[in-house]
């Protein structure tokens, strides 16, 4: 979504703080994918060194610099709307559905809340919000993805350990690496976790071994939840702007206007 980047550049302030403690990378970063190669070697001795599975490390063969994702990176626009004008075009086109959703999803929801102390139609207008209820989620190998932004000297060290930790989700067997697909910062599943966040507050709801949030719908509601409480969510208070929980919503995205816009989204659901 348009504010996906607002989440990363947000974590990316934190990254000198809260990176994995592990060996540094011997390679240097570069500005053109002439010294790629020679990165993702040393770098996969030090994911080894980091006790990433060589089966893992693996999924680094044969991989190319995606010119296509520092294209983006580079291009970013500044996103000029007002709170009226989003929320006027985010909210109404997804209502119906999102009424569904909490009918479809009510026991889960339920269940979600009594646990993580999250209304369930909070949740669901970020999954409404993030991808459209799981449709719209990208295509780009994360793995790609994220080792040509680690590579890049931009945000190195950020990147970096957000491949680590993709490579993590995969060594425990949430999502093979192959699989990992999405948006162009390596952002993952139906509510756009990066990979840090995918292992600290991901979680598996259905109880199939996994934390699935490519696939598994409880997993994606009770997840999202979880990376709520996780900020401070105050179960049973209001999330109006000024209020506690207002401030969690804006930990899961720094932008002013998209986190009112969750909590309109919410309320309106709230309201029925």
């Amino acid at each position: 979504m348009a504010f996906s980047q607002m989440k990363i550049s947000a974590l990316a302030l934190l990254a000198g703080l809260t990176l994995s403690a592990g060996p540094a990378l011997a390679a240097s970063c570069g500005d053109d994918g002439s010294g790629f190669d020679a990165w993702v070697e040393d770098f996969k001795q030090d994911a080894a060194a980091q006790g990433i599975s060589s089966g893992t490390i693996a999924a680094l063969n044969g991989l190319t610099y995606d010119k296509s994702v520092i294209k983006l990176d580079r291009n970013q626009k500044h996103f000029k709307q007002s709170f009226a004008q989003f929320s006027g075009r985010m909210i109404p086109p997804r209502v119906k559905r999102a009424k569904g959703m909490l009918a479809k999803h009510a026991s889960t929801l339920a269940s979600i809340e009594q646990q993580y102390g999250v209304p369930g139609e909070v949740v669901i207008a970020i999954w409404g919000l993030e991808t459209d209820f799981g449709a719209i989620r990208g295509k780009l190998s994360t793995i790609r993805s994220l080792a040509t932004l680690a590579y890049d000297c931009r945000r190195s060290d950020f990147f970096t350990g957000q491949l680590i930790d993709a490579l993590r989700v995969a060594d425990r067997g949430d999502i093979a690496a192959a699989e990992m697909r999405g948006g162009w910062a390596g952002e993952l599943g139906q509510t756009q976790f990066l990979p840090s966040s995918y292992i600290a507050f991901a979680v598996d709801f259905d109880g199939d071994g996994r934390r699935d949030l490519q696939r598994s719908t409880a997993d994606v509601l009770a997840s999202t939840a979880n990376f709520l409480r996780g900020h401070g969510w105050q179960p049973g208070q209001s999330w109006e702007e000024g209020t506690g929980n207002y401030q969690v919503i804006l930990q899961w995205n720094k932008a002013q206007v998209y986190a009112k816009t969750v909590g309109e989204f919410a309320r309106q659901l709230s309201e029925g």
